[in-house]
């Protein structure tokens, strides 16, 4: 099997100290965020008055955006990053879900 290799920026340099810094405080909210974009999904969900579904969509899109946002500063600093995924096993991957369609009502066909 190949190495895995790593999708990153170069790290911006925070001092190592027992105090938060900055890339503490963007994990911090970028957790925060991905937990109220969950949970405005609950809360949409469970909605039963329009007005107050359209609100609640309102928000978890502003919610959504801002998570992007943190999300995208960390990768740039250099504070988070990925695998890179091996051919086969996205080809793997593809090939095993493109089976489940089959097992749909549709019998496949999404149109």
């Amino acid at each position: 099997m190949a190495s895995s290799q790593k999708i990153q920026n170069p790290q911006t340099q925070i001092p190592k100290t027992p105090e938060m810094n900055d890339r503490d405080f963007l994990n911090d909210m970028l957790s925060t965020e991905k937990y109220m974009t969950s949970s405005y999904g609950y809360a949409m969900n469970e909605a039963s008055h329009e007005d107050l579904y359209d609100d609640i969509a309102m928000i978890s899109s502003e919610t959504q955006n801002l998570q992007r946002s943190l999300f995208n500063m960390m990768f740039k600093k250099g504070w988070y990053s990925f695998d890179a995924a091996q051919t086969n096993a996205l080809s793997q991957s593809y090939q095993q879900f493109n089976g489940y369609t089959n097992q749909l009502p549709a019998q496949g066909n999404l149109n």
